[in-house]
């Protein structure tokens, strides 16, 4: 039987107060990278979305971010690779450290939304992030969009990665995510993000906006916590996978 992670973005909230659909997500999902203070999140909220993950039995990743808790991490940042390397290395540290507090361990990192998508096209912030994650902890596991220069600076250095699916994003013909600055960039339909999904890991391949089916590694799949209807998405996307035949469990395991 075939098997896939499904990982999805946590602790994006502030205060711990308000935490959406994290704690009933948490039962349809394998992994869950938690925002680390730079993009979204702060203390209290890392403290209590660890704490959950840890209950419900997850893997927990840090999610790191720009700086740029105005733009919700989504606004390119032109860093240096040294500076993104630095802003990797700090925010893993701050999570890990609430991570150990609660006697759990880390199982991954996964860059948070404009800095993930410059790693999958920009070579040297790509190695700076492989790097990062390497030098804090060479047994972490690097979540990068599949087939993109994440992955690839992760096979460089020996660093093991994740490549990572998604299925609610259109994607490209040279297999890249459609930007979300463009109308068609999410899939609102619900049964086409099912068969994108299924296909994805069972078949290997997506089909681009241009109609082409595009080969695809399926490691991970990240649904999002954040939308209207995201609990209920989980749901339907775990139940499709068990329809499918196809387990779902964390990566490393």
């Amino acid at each position: 039987m075939k098997a896939v992670d499904i990982n999805c973005d946590m602790g994006e909230s502030f205060g711990a107060y308000s935490l959406g659909n994290d704690k009933e997500i948490l039962t349809y999902i394998s992994s869950a990278n938690i925002a680390c203070g730079f993009h979204a999140g702060d203390p209290a909220t890392m403290k209590k979305t660890v704490r959950l993950a840890l209950e419900a039995g997850v893997a927990i990743g840090a999610h790191p971010g720009f700086p740029d808790l105005v733009g919700f991490g989504r606004r390119n940042m032109e860093l240096s690779a040294e500076e993104g390397h630095d802003i990797v290395v700090y925010q893993i540290g701050a999570l890990q450290a609430f991570v150990q507090a609660e006697g759990g361990v880390m199982q991954h990192v996964k860059p948070h939304g404009a800095l993930y998508n410059m790693a999958a096209t920009r070579a040297p912030l790509a190695e700076a992030i492989a790097e990062a994650v390497y030098r804090v902890n060479p047994n972490l596991i690097l979540y990068g969009l599949a087939g993109s220069e994440l992955t690839k600076a992760c096979e460089k250095i020996g660093l093991r990665s994740a490549h990572e699916v998604f299925a609610d994003r259109t994607y490209q013909q040279d297999g890249t995510l459609t930007p979300r600055t463009q109308p068609n960039a999410m899939i609102t339909d619900q049964e086409k993000s099912l068969t994108q999904v299924v296909r994805m890991v069972k078949e290997g391949v997506v089909q681009s906006e241009q109609g082409i089916d595009v080969p695809i590694s399926a490691n991970t799949i990240c649904i999002h916590g954040d939308g209207a209807h995201a609990l209920e998405f989980a749901q339907h996307i775990r139940q499709a996978l068990t329809a499918a035949q196809i387990s779902v469990k964390a990566f490393h395991a």
